[in-house]
């Protein structure tokens, strides 16, 4: 089983992770830059972040054979605080970098006035560089800021081919379903998805424009529940086939769009298996 997870916080994670992945299957994924789980309060702690993103961590991901992408953006949590409204205009010198895939994460938190603003700020962004957006729907009132999530994505004029909301659930799929946006879900120990929930999502909604992550952060998360969904969707009577398109190939064309995604690392990754490089650095 090949795995593309195109969504997850390695920053938070250990090499160990990597190690772990790369033995499961993971051969490429995309880091979102999202909220660190404490307030930023200047330009230049988010600039050591972005740099971080596109440097640090593809190195430490290409020790285990595994192709390393990112996302860029003001997170909508952040969008609030107007010590950080100045990121804004960083945004364009590392959405021209390389491994930068999408716009991300952006969308709503609060649903506040100024995340509306830097939502709408995002998707002409994302626009003017010829990306996709990731966008990122709120933990709480989920079904209200989902629909405001659609209405501003129509509003910018973005193809909705180009956008991903993600960490749906539930009642909010079919709305999204319908929109041509894709779908994205986030599987979790305790909390949003599971992979037997969802399996009931892929049999009711199919397969197309369909992305499932791990999202996995600073929280209590999994780096594996990738795997585990896969595994779930064999036992359901799905396919290899199937379980390739949802982990790989849907990942792949959804990112893809950028032009920018280099899967090199993922074509040696079962060759870093069982490697132990960097193990002391955990």
């Amino acid at each position: 089983m090949r795995i593309f997870d195109p969504h997850i916080h390695m920053t938070s994670r250990t090499t160990d992770d990597y190690e772990r992945m790369a033995a499961a299957g993971v051969r490429a994924l995309v880091e979102p830059a999202f909220w660190l789980g404490q307030p930023r309060t200047n330009t230049g702690s988010f600039t050591d972040y972005f740099d971080a993103l596109i440097g640090w961590e593809p190195f430490r991901a290409s020790q285990y054979g595994i192709a390393h992408h990112c996302t860029i953006a003001l997170n909508p949590k952040e969008a609030n605080d107007p010590r950080c409204r100045e990121v804004l205009a960083l945004l364009p010198r590392y959405l021209d970098k390389d491994r930068v895939v999408a716009v991300g994460e952006t969308g709503y938190d609060s649903m506040t006035p100024e995340e509306d603003e830097v939502f709408a700020a995002h998707l002409e962004l994302a626009r003017a560089h010829g990306l996709p957006a990731l966008v990122h729907t709120p933990h709480r009132d989920k079904v209200v800021g989902t629909r405001r999530s659609l209405d501003v994505v129509k509003e910018s004029g973005i193809d909705p081919g180009l956008v991903v909301l993600d960490h749906l659930n539930e009642p909010t799929v079919a709305e999204v379903a319908g929109s041509g946006c894709w779908m994205g879900f986030s599987i979790y120990p305790d909390t949003k998805m599971s992979p037997d929930r969802m399996v009931a999502i892929l049999r009711e909604y199919g397969l197309e424009r369909m992305l499932v992550n791990s999202a996995a952060d600073w929280g209590k998360s999994d780096p594996l529940l990738t795997l585990r969904t896969g595994e779930a969707m064999l036992a359901a009577g799905f396919s290899d086939d199937d379980v390739d398109r949802v982990l790989w190939r849907n990942p792949v064309a959804f990112y893809g769009q950028s032009g920018r995604l280099d899967l090199d690392e993922a074509d040696t990754a079962a060759t870093f298996a069982g490697n132990s490089i960097l193990r002391g650095g955990s």
